[in-house]
């Protein structure tokens, strides 16, 4: 067994990664019904203190996921060995230096880059998506944290098209939902599977396992 290695990197803070990188996690296992590992390389290590909450709410056997750390140039190995035995492994790391993601976005088959519609945002992307092209891995922007302002999304999509960025057509609004879910160790769609962000989800993975494969 040799499963998908999908990392999520933004060298802009505040985009949401950790977020993003939960709910992808939870929505594979649930969805494929493989086994998926969650690896967390940020050393603030918000994706492990979302996983006890998550032990803490389900129970340690009930989580659904295998969690993992590793830094530096451990990410790739302990990444490589997870695939061995798991269909997805969803890599979280920090938002940092070249030398911090580099690792993760090389073991990756794929690396998901979310993005606020923001000029600034699409700005400090290109090192990101740099990054991905030089190890040769393919990178889809994630908008995350949409606001109801269509305008501006609008403006922004094209702004990415005219960039020769991919991106997921599937978006995340901001929604206070994905913020109380993840305080709770759980997902949108475990918390409040009948909410708009449970469906922006679902589409999401949805759209991603078409393209991944």
């Amino acid at each position: 067994m040799s499963g998908r290695i999908l990392t999520v990197a933004q060298q802009k803070g505040g985009s949401g990664k950790t977020t993003l990188a939960a709910h992808i996690a939870v929505a594979l296992a649930r969805q494929s019904g493989e086994p998926v590992a969650i690896l967390d390389v940020d050393p603030q290590g918000s994706l492990g203190t979302w996983f006890e909450a998550r032990e803490d709410k389900l129970g340690e056997d009930n989580t659904g996921l295998e969690f993992r750390t590793a830094s530096g140039w451990g990410a790739r190995r302990e990444a490589r060995s997870l695939a061995k035995s798991h269909g997805y492994v969803v890599i979280d790391t920090p938002p940092k230096t070249d030398s911090d993601a580099k690792p993760a976005i090389d073991a990756a088959d794929f690396v998901l880059v979310p993005i606020q519609p923001t000029p600034v945002d699409l700005w400090a992307t290109s090192q990101t998506i740099d990054l991905a092209a030089r190890e040769d891995t393919p990178a889809f922007l994630v908008l995350n944290r949409v606001p109801p302002r269509a305008s501006l999304t609008s403006e922004m999509s094209e702004a990415i098209a005219s960039a020769g960025y991919e991106s997921l057509a599937a978006r995340l609004g901001n929604r206070t939902v994905f913020a109380s879910a993840m305080g709770r160790g759980l997902s949108v769609e475990e918390e409040a599977p009948s909410s708009k962000a449970a469906l922006e989800i679902s589409a999401l993975i949805k759209e991603l396992v078409a393209r991944i494969g």
